[in-house]
């Protein structure tokens, strides 16, 4: 049998799915503890069992200034942002997608606005928008949503150009206006490209937060990083990556439930 041809069963399947993660963590406990062997005073790779302690400590211990669990608050802080940023994106995307796929006499007009808008680096802009918008909230979420929304609407525009000429036809034939065969035909169908076009996107996003907050922010994990980096706090450091990396899992595992509980008839094992 051809290796191509083989299929894991479940059990295989979920053993393949965690070795690299098993390998991972093998390799930085023996990296660490090759580390502190030679220098227990070494901060660079601290112990599992450190990291875990200090998580442990940042979840449930009040800072002593404010009274308040400054994990919980950093979090809360970079998910507003995220939400709100990501959120008109996407609506904004999936206007703009529908119109530039649309409407000839818009595509003619935006499709190489947007595709050059594309090309500029989102990061270079930060300078600009910390003049523009100040150095408050507002700026942070023009920033995540100029690095996202460009790409969510060439996305969406490439779906909707996609969908059969023979739906639109026939809609008009039966005597769909425009709003119609634009909620009734295009959107259904562009529905479940832009859950898809978010999942893609909240990458990029959470580079943009955390670069965001980096600079200019008193709250949010992004901040809390670069603060605690110049103590090499890589307890702390690795704690707020860890669960970064688990929090964007569970946005994108909420985004692919989405799709395959109200669109199951796009989903094709994506």
């Amino acid at each position: 049998m051809r290796i191509i041809n083989i299929l894991p069963g479940r059990p295989l399947a979920l053993f393949l799915a965690l070795l690299p993660f098993v390998a991972v963590f093998i390799a930085y406990a023996i990296g660490s503890e090759l580390r502190l062997a030679e220098n227990p005073a070494d901060k660079l790779l601290p112990a599992p069992s450190t990291v875990w302690d200090t998580a442990m400590r940042l979840v449930s211990q009040p800072d002593r200034r404010s009274g308040d669990i400054l994990f919980w608050q950093d979090t809360w802080a970079s998910l507003k942002r995220l939400g709100l940023s990501v959120g008109i994106s996407a609506l904004v995307g999936m206007i703009f997608g529908l119109a530039i796929g649309l409407l000839p006499l818009v595509r003619s007009c935006l499709a190489q606005f947007v595709a050059v808008l594309s090309m500029i680096p989102p990061l270079a802009l930060l300078p600009i928008l910390f003049i523009v918008f100040g150095l408050g909230e507002l700026s942070k979420v023009v920033l995540i949503v100029v690095g996202t929304l460009p790409f969510l609407i060439r996305d969406l525009s490439q779906r909707v150009l996609e969908i059969p000429q023979e739906l639109i036809v026939k809609a008009q034939t039966l005597g769909a206006s425009s709003w119609v065969i634009a909620m009734r035909v295009a959107l259904p169908q562009l529905m479940p490209r832009l859950i898809l076009a978010v999942r893609l996107s909240l990458g990029p996003a959470w580079l943009f937060l955390i670069a965001a907050e980096a600079i200019a922010s008193d709250a949010g994990l992004g901040y809390r990083i670069f603060l605690v980096r110049r103590y090499l706090a890589m307890d702390v450091i690795l704690t707020y990556v860890i669960w970064i990396t688990l929090l964007a899992f569970a946005i994108d595992w909420v985004l692919r439930w989405a799709s395959r509980r109200f669109f199951p008839w796009a989903e094709q094992g994506l």
